[in-house]
């Protein structure tokens, strides 16, 4: 059987399997059930100077039959104050010495960031992540995105902390950036032991068309928040493999962003991610969920004559190209199998105002077939279809040699 025990950057847990600091890891409470329940970690929602929440403070897009495909927050850190904060971090701690516990921070001067170290050390805490990425409400103070946004404050924070801390710094990137590599960079510079990504988006989920108030509302007003859930997972997935093909990025990467089931985080690991941390799906379903992660990784690593997670690491990641290493000479046209097909001409349609025009509708039969000739490849018949593996792609072969786009005669530098 595969083996999950992970060592992160220095922090071992029974898998690589994490809370994210949120709502979820709000209370002792809550961790110690996620424990329980088979979590291999978390990450305790940011430790700062205490808030005050709004009401209400969540919001959602949902998709047809599918609630909460995107969640959008305007919670901030945590609410409650560092003592009691503490005292609950210390009885999760001895209750369960052998999962993780990281804690998550913000703070404005250099004096609270070494006061709140020592304090968690104390404790016997196995890590810090440094909250560089919520997106509202902190960031207007200074701190959250204002800082993951700045590589050189990201990097002078970063120091002010690896400077005092002797157990692993892992830095929680912003998205909201153009390039998560320069905020990664300087985290790295900063002697950080790690990072993750990526934390919320900046959001307006929606418009509520019968007060015209966006949501959350708050009293008639709203703001922008921080967008999770699995609507985020191709951002997160693309991010994180710019840092694991990045050749000057050396850090472990914590994979956070839209991870619901063992699938989701099979492509995690596979992005190059060496743990991951769940949140939102938690909120949706509850701790339990933890168990099909758990079973799924461990069936597809067995399936695969794989021993340990780590070995999935970053395969996908390396076969991830910049467009212009593509094959122009590689060629695919889409095949519909008759014994399948409903009829519902839903490919037909798609093609025919959306795309090519290469699939045909004969008068004597209400399955669609394809016009190979003109076909190009594209796969959003596929896509749209129904019913499972009904249409697929299948490889035609040119004869031609590989042609990228550096050699291809159409290329302006060859005229």
């Amino acid at each position: 059987m595969a083996n999950l025990e992970t060592n992160f950057a220095g922090i071992k847990s029974p898998n690589p399997f994490w809370l994210a600091s949120a709502p979820p890891t709000n209370t002792g409470y809550q961790i110690m059930n996620a424990f329980r329940a088979g979590w291999g970690g978390a990450v305790w929602k940011t430790l700062g100077t205490p808030i005050v929440n709004v009401s209400s403070r969540y919001s959602a897009v949902s998709y047809k039959n599918n609630k909460l495909m995107g969640l959008n927050n305007i919670e901030l850190i945590t609410d409650r104050s560092l003592e009691v904060n503490l005292k609950e971090i210390k009885e999760v701690k001895e209750k369960f010495p052998k999962n993780a516990l990281i804690i998550s921070m913000m703070f404005e001067t250099k004096e609270e960031w070494h006061d709140c170290i020592i304090r968690c050390e104390d404790l016997g805490v196995d890590g810090f992540e440094l909250n560089y990425g919520c997106p509202h409400g902190m960031c207007e103070r200074g701190m959250g995105s204002a800082v993951g946004q700045n590589p050189e404050v990201c990097e002078r924070i970063t120091s002010w902390v690896t400077e005092k801390a002797t157990k692993p710094v892992i830095v929680k990137l912003t998205p909201n950036v153009t390039d998560i590599s320069k905020p990664a960079l300087a985290a790295q510079r900063g002697g950080a032991n790690a990072v993750s990504l990526i934390n919320t988006i900046n959001s307006v989920t929606g418009i509520n068309l019968t007060t015209m108030e966006p949501n959350p509302t708050v009293a008639g007003q709203s703001s922008h928040g921080g967008y999770c859930g699995p609507a985020v997972k191709p951002i997160a997935l693309n991010m994180l493999a710019e840092l694991t093909n990045n050749p000057n990025f050396k850090l472990p990467i914590s994979g956070i962003g839209g991870i619901e089931t063992w699938q989701d985080a099979t492509e995690f690991f596979l992005m190059g991610a060496t743990s991951v941390q769940v949140c939102t799906a938690v909120m949706h379903y509850g701790f339990r969920i933890v168990t099909d992660l758990i079973s799924g990784v461990s069936n597809y690593l067995d399936l695969n004559n794989m021993k340990h997670v780590t070995d999935l690491k970053g395969i996908a990641a390396k076969k991830l190209r910049k467009w212009e290493e593509l094959d122009l000479n590689y060629k695919v046209i889409a095949h519909i199998d008759p014994e399948k097909c409903i009829s519902c001409q839903l490919c037909y349609i798609a093609c025919e105002d959306g795309a090519h025009q290469s699939i045909a509708l004969l008068p004597d039969s209400r399955i669609p077939i394809i016009k190979e000739d003109t076909c190009v490849g594209c796969n959003l018949c596929s896509l749209v279809c129904p019913v499972e593996s009904c249409i697929s792609m299948v490889e035609v072969k040119t004869k031609k040699k590989k042609l990228v786009w550096a050699n291809h005669p159409a290329n302006p530098a060859h005229i």
